[in-house]
């Protein structure tokens, strides 16, 4: 483990399932799954991208981002560090801070496991804190935003497809006032394409709901891995790029750069 860093300037909460824990690169190998180890340029490190540990330590990045989160599993390439790098230059130029991830994803978890007073819930609002606890005055504007891919879990009944906008929203709400960050941006991602019967009104769901600060990147197209439910590397490298640009375009001004720097 690295040694322990600065706290952050920026800081991006990453939750979900398992395309958000990532999964890019994880092969069989003996009747067990593991990582091939292959990072690709685009999800290299770099000093000024950190992220919080299990232990709530800020050390450097480095993928797989969610390895001590996603316990038990093999943890690959997610859109974490693709994102980060891509935003990199825009948010940190002239050595203004660094950014900070906090992995809070889970592989195989329903949206219903994500509600208010659930364990995962509560893990991923205690982690949020704690990434600024320790940044001084106004820290929790230091919380830029919520990346959430999730909700295969949730394809293969009617009953929980045609309940997902309403707990998603909820979600939203939850975490929001939770932090005390009632307009915290939110960038949703909408399921890859893949073979669950109500995929598409979870889809769907995701890609009408209409909240402040909420933006959905659709992942329909991306390529997924012969699992046919998880995003292979090169379609989470894209992925990623995809979240940084809704975030650079929906929520950070040239105003607000020139402020920070």
């Amino acid at each position: 483990m690295s040694e322990q860093q600065d706290t952050p300037s920026q800081v991006f909460i990453l939750s979900g399932q398992s395309n958000m824990a990532g999964r890019g690169g994880v092969i069989a190998n003996h009747h067990k799954k593991i990582w091939d180890g292959i990072v690709p340029p685009e999800c290299e490190s770099h000093p000024a991208i950190l992220r919080l540990s299990a232990d709530l330590r800020w050390e450097t990045a480095a993928v797989p981002l969610h390895a001590d989160i996603d316990a038990g599993k093999a943890c690959g390439v997610g859109p974490g560090m693709s994102f980060a790098n891509s935003v990199r230059d825009r948010l940190c130029g002239g050595g203004s801070g660094a950014i900070g991830l906090v992995p809070c994803a889970v592989g195989g978890t329903a949206i219903g496991e994500w509600a208010r007073g659930e364990q995962l819930y509560e893990n991923m609002v205690r982690r949020a804190k704690e990434s600024v606890r320790s940044g001084g005055v106004g820290t929790a504007e230091i919380i830029k935003c919520l990346l959430w891919y999730q909700g295969e879990s949730d394809t293969s009944t009617e009953r929980d497809a045609g309940a997902y906008r309403e707990k998603m929203e909820k979600l939203i709400y939850n975490v929001r006032e939770d932090l005390g960050l009632p307009d915290l941006p939110v960038i949703q991602v909408s399921l890859a394409l893949g073979g669950n019967k109500y995929l598409e009104k979870v889809r769907e769901a995701q890609l009408c709901m209409k909240m402040a600060n909420l933006v959905c990147v659709d992942a329909k197209g991306l390529k997924l891995e012969a699992d046919n439910i998880h995003l292979c590397t090169e379609a989470q490298i894209k992925l990623g790029q995809m979240l940084a640009d809704a975030y650079l375009s929906n929520f950070v001004s040239l105003n607000s750069l020139s402020s920070s720097s």
